[in-house]
């Protein structure tokens, strides 16, 4: 049941209503956003919620069982509100969102709240951004247990893995810049492949904080998963950390730590499910 001020009953049962409904973001950083469909700002709560900021929502359902509820944030990519380059850097990643109805004309009567929840996935493209808003009970939707794969499913250097990753990270300094995915650093002389589904992290320029995993690395060259955010540029520092590519062979031989492999490598797989008679 929704619970709303005496005002706002009288005028959401009224013949003529000026409400409005809103969008307030808040980020893991502690940054806050408010966005409205109306065609004026509004102030409420010490926030500004911006009109023109071309937002809209798909259609709000409720359910009497335990599914998730969502519903989808449409936007436009705004260099004043929302860009690609911030989406891109995670910056909205599992922000908090709560979407209410107002009286655009009297903000002081209250809301009504009709949903709150995380964003969860998001995609990007010409000019605009599709946010997926997942409810509360996303909370319950997690898989306890372990899945039985051939390869280890503990993160190099996690608890669980052991690996101290100070004795696997350098350091050094971007020297060429082909693309945000394509850099080099000709001070690197490590083995091809050794940070392959390794980390960067850099320590300066515009991506500064920000990390991605490493597709390949060969001469110096390094070639990421997807493209930085923001430009990379000659001279950022970054901290680069050794891949490991999950398997019992790598465990073994790269950092000698198969008493901590969390694998299954002698599970039989699908193949040997479907094999037929005759079939070795």
């Amino acid at each position: 049941m929704k619970t709303v001020s005496a005002n706002l009953q009288t005028h959401l049962g009224g013949e003529l209503t000026s409400l409005a409904t809103c969008w307030k973001i808040t980020r893991r950083d502690g940054a806050v956003l408010g966005f409205t469909e109306h065609d004026q700002d509004i102030e409420y709560d010490s926030v500004t919620y911006q009109a023109g900021s071309g937002f809209n929502a798909s259609a709000v359902k409720g359910r009497d069982d335990l599914a998730v509820d969502a519903l989808e944030l449409l936007g436009l990519l705004d260099d004043e509100a929302i860009t690609e380059a911030d989406i891109l850097a995670g910056k909205y990643d599992y922000a908090e969102v709560s979407l209410f109805l107002m009286n655009a004309e009297s903000p002081e009567d209250g809301v009504m709240n009709l949903r709150t929840g995380w964003i969860g996935e998001v995609q990007t493209g010409e000019g605009h951004f599709t946010a997926e808003l997942r409810g509360l009970m996303q909370k319950l939707d997690t898989t306890i247990g372990r899945l039985f794969t051939p390869g280890c499913d503990a993160e190099l250097g996690d608890g669980r893995c052991g690996v101290n990753l100070a004795a696997h990270t350098v350091t050094g300094t971007v020297t060429a810049v082909t693309s945000r995915t394509v850099f080099a650093d000709s001070a690197r002389s490590e083995t091809a492949g050794l940070f392959n589904h390794g980390q960067i992290i850099f320590t300066g320029g515009a991506n500064d904080g920000l990390s991605m995993e490493v597709k390949y690395f060969n001469n110096g060259e390094l070639t990421l998963m997807l493209p930085m955010p923001y430009d990379v540029e000659v001279g950022d520092g970054y901290s680069l950390i050794g891949g490991c590519d999950k398997t019992l062979t790598t465990c073994r031989q790269r950092f000698n730590n198969i008493s901590n492999f969390r694998g299954f490598p002698h599970v039989p797989g699908t193949d040997a499910m479907l094999k037929t008679a005759g079939t070795r």
